[in-house]
């Protein structure tokens, strides 16, 4: 990618970083076809925080995750960060350790995510759409609601179950005792029984999103995370209803 220099507004960066890889920024917001940009995400957190120190770390944290994800997922389709920067900064405010240094054990969990989940390792996922909207969030507290009602999709707590996940799915496609993690067709692992195509996944994620069935709004700063609603189950009725076919192996 050809070196530029950083504009006066560092979250501007991370927009040109998204510009120049030809990123449609599609949201999933019902209301909004574009996603916030970083340099409104700036003024949101500008009306949190007036520390210009933390300010530099919150966008050098996003600038790595933001390039994590264009290099492990350049087919992802739907790029809301509102929620995520939100939930972030949140923690970072109220860790009992220093802001910074939970910012870097965030950004540390949240790149080596992508790189286990992504393209170049053997998981091999196309998008990260189930983790940023929560879908992967809401079936893990539903196993066991009494203890994870309270942990949030980005806590610290829930990166760490993912990463222990993301190396159990890596050792059984070794083993190759992993049908439901199968290679398709076009290269990339999907666990789910219907394509996820891009204009399939497009399809049914936007209707998912109209009929308020995406656990976490990222679109949305101050958004409410949801658990407690049959997402999985809707996902494959709705993916029936659109007449999305089934996965090709």
């Amino acid at each position: 990618m050809p070196q530029h220099i950083a504009p006066n507004n560092s979250f501007q960066f991370i927009d040109e970083i998204l510009s120049q890889h030809n990123v449609k920024l599609l949201s999933l917001n019902p209301h909004k076809k574009i996603i916030t940009s970083f340099v409104e995400i700036e003024a949101l957190i500008r009306e949190n925080i007036i520390d210009n120190q933390l300010i530099n770390t919150l966008q050098n944290t996003l600038e790595r995750i933001v390039q994590s994800q264009l290099q492990n997922f350049p087919e992802n389709i739907f790029w809301d960060f509102d929620f995520m920067v939100s939930s972030m900064l949140y923690q970072a405010l109220n860790t009992e350790e220093d802001a910074a240094n939970f910012l870097e054990t965030f950004t540390n969990k949240m790149v080596l995510l992508t790189e286990l989940f992504g393209i170049n390792n053997e998981i091999r996922f196309r998008y990260v759409h189930d983790f940023i909207y929560g879908f992967d969030w809401a079936k893990w507290v539903q196993k066991d609601p009494q203890q994870r009602t309270f942990i949030e999709p980005f806590s610290l707590i829930f990166l760490d179950y993912l990463l222990t996940k993301a190396n159990e799915i890596i050792q059984r496609i070794h083993r190759g005792k992993s049908q439901s993690y199968k290679l398709c067709d076009n290269g990339f692992r999907n666990p789910f029984t219907f394509s996820r195509e891009p204009e399939d996944e497009y399809r049914l994620l936007t209707h998912l999103a109209k009929a308020e069935l995406i656990p976490v709004a990222a679109w949305d700063w101050n958004a409410s995370p949801i658990w407690n609603q049959p997402f999985q189950e809707r996902r494959e009725e709705l993916a029936l209803e659109l007449n999305i076919q089934p996965q090709k192996h």
